[in-house]
This record gives structure tokens, C-alpha cells and sequence, in this order.
């Protein structure tokens, strides 16, 4: 059981829930839902499949981050010994194989989306994580191919609003920015441009809501996704230290989930707007139990 539970760590469940989230909005944004008769194996499909991809970039973030964990992070599965490394290795390439082979199977498009996603995903793991340019990016560009893999169920779609998906970009990068402060704390203006990344974030989904006609919908679940967000990282800003640090990358990670009601909102998609949400409550009682950084 606590070989179990140890493997369960390593995927972080809190983030994938908000991972789920993106494939939702993503969908809700192609139209897929306001289809008649919609096949819905192909919408479980893509959860399953952006399970396995995220769940495997993070198992092999920590694989290539064993000896630095060691020393920063004793606590973990793979420094404290209790997930060997090869074992680690070895689920998180299932994990990513298994995301693109089911990704594969719901359109052409989406397997090649997720191929991208575990080729990045790897990269920035690898190489990338803690470079103050590339990390963010790589990161940022993660999630906005999430956005895009769950609008890739009508690959059409996919291609019209493939510009949506440099706002996922935008607000993961900041919330990257912030997390490379989370040990040894944070710079004060580093946490200020997060700030205005949030809001150009924010400010991008309410546009898109107007653009679409559905800004009322919109504005409820990005006024909850600032107040998620803007207060711990103000705080952090008062206080740099890392467990603050640790607290706003938290609240922005978890608040994706409300991004992407927005997201839902913003297209008229209410309903899924609405199950988007109630994956909050699920994220934030599986952060009590895993680590979400």
C-alpha cells in the first residue's frame, strides 16, 4: 500500500484533476457537446489520455530531479527510497506512451498533439526546467497543447482556435516564474511580472467571452479564478519566502480549474462550465493529501 501511494505522489492526482479540466474546456470550446447523438467514449479517451500524459511528466520530473531532490526534498518517493528509479522511469514511459496511444485513437490530431506534449514535457524536465526562459515557456507550452488536445476531438476546430491556446502559455509561464523561488525564496520583481502575466491571462479569456457574446457567463468564473490567484501571490510578494511561494503556486495551479470554466463560459457551454467546477473541490481535497509542487 505504500508502494501504492508512493507512485500516486509522483503523478500528483490534485494537478491532473485540473489537466481533466483543460480537455473539458477544450472540448466545450470545439462545440463538440451542443452535437446531437455526441460519442462520449471519445471525450473519455482524452481524459484518459491527458491522465497518462501529465501523469508521466511529472513522474519524470522527479526521476531527473532525484539528486537534487535528495538534498532539497529528502521527503519524496524517489530520495527517500521508496519508488526506486528505475521503477519511476519505467511508469512514467508508460504513462506517456499510454497518453499518446489513446490520443491517437480519438483523431490524428490529437495523437500528434500529445506526442508534442511528451516530447516538451521530457525536454523541460530534462533540460529546460530551470532555465529562467525556456522552463516557463516549455511549461507554458505544455498546457496550452492541453487546451488544444481537447479541441482537437474536431480537428477543425483545433486549427480555428489554436490562438487560445498562447493564453495557457501566458499564465503557466507566471506560474513558473514564481515556483523557481519556491526553496530557497523569491525575488520580489519576478512575483510583479506574474502578476501582470495573470492579468494579461485573464484579460484574454474575458475578451474572447465578449468576442463570443457570453462575457456575463465569463466574468463570474475568472473574478473567482483572481481572487484564487492574486491573493496568495500577494502575500508571497510581502513575504518571499518559500513556504508563501509554495502557497501561490498552489492557489495558481488549482485555479486552472477556473480558467477553464471560463473558458467553457466563454462559448456558451454553461453545463460544462458548471462540471468544471465542481472538479475544484475534488483538486483541492487531493492537495491535502499530495503534493502539488
Amino acid at each position: 500500500m505504500k508502494k501504492i501511494i508512493g507512485f500516486l505522489r509522483l503523478m500528483r492526482p490534485a494537478n491532473i484533476v485540473t489537466a481533466v479540466a483543460d480537455i473539458l474546456a477544450g472540448i466545450a470550446i470545439s462545440g463538440f457537446f451542443f452535437q446531437p447523438h455526441s460519442d462520449l467514449s471519445r471525450p473519455l479517451l482524452l481524459v484518459l489520455s491527458t491522465i497518462g500524459l501529465y501523469g508521466g511528466g511529472v513522474v519524470m520530473n522527479d526521476f531527473f530531479d532525484a539528486d537534487l531532490d535528495a538534498v532539497e526534498r529528502p521527503e519524496r518517493p524517489i530520495p527517500s527510497g521508496l519508488i526506486p528509479k528505475a521503477q519511476a522511469a519505467a511508469l512514467g514511459v508508460v504513462l506517456l506512451a499510454a497518453g499518446v496511444g489513446l490520443a491517437f485513437r480519438v483523431t490524428i490530431v490529437a495523437g500528434v498533439i500529445a506526442v508534442v506534449i511528451a516530447i516538451a514535457a521530457v525536454v523541460y524536465d530534462r533540460w529546460a526546467k530551470h532555465h529562467p526562459f525556456m522552463g516557463p515557456l516549455l511549461m507554458g507550452i505544455c498546457r496550452g497543447l492541453n487546451l488544444l488536445l481537447g479541441l482537437s476531438i474536431i480537428p477543425s476546430q483545433a486549427e480555428v482556435y489554436s490562438f487560445l491556446g498562447i493564453i495557457p502559455v501566458i499564465y503557466i509561464a507566471a506560474i513558473t516564474m514564481i515556483s523557481q523561488g519556491e526553496v530557497y525564496g523569491g525575488r520580489r520583481p519576478v512575483m510583479v511580472g506574474a502578476m501582470v502575466l495573470y492579468g494579461v491571462a485573464m484579460a484574454g479569456v474575458l475578451y474572447v467571452s465578449l468576442l463570443q457574446g457570453n462575457g456575463p457567463f465569463a466574468i463570474v468564473f475568472i473574478l473567482f479564478w483572481a481572487i484564487m490567484v492574486f491573493l496568495p501571490l500577494r502575500n508571497a510578494w510581502l513575504k518571499p519566502e518559500g513556504p508563501m511561494i509554495g502557497k501561490a503556486v498552489k492557489a495558481g495551479v488549482l485555479a486552472l480549474i477556473l480558467m477553464n470554466a471560463g473558458w467553457a463560459a466563454a462559448f456558451g457551454a454553461l453545463n460544462v462550465a458548471l462540471i468544471i467546477v465542481l472538479l475544484l473541490p475534488l483538486s483541492l481535497m487531493l492537495a491535502k493529501i499530495f503534493a502539488v509542487t
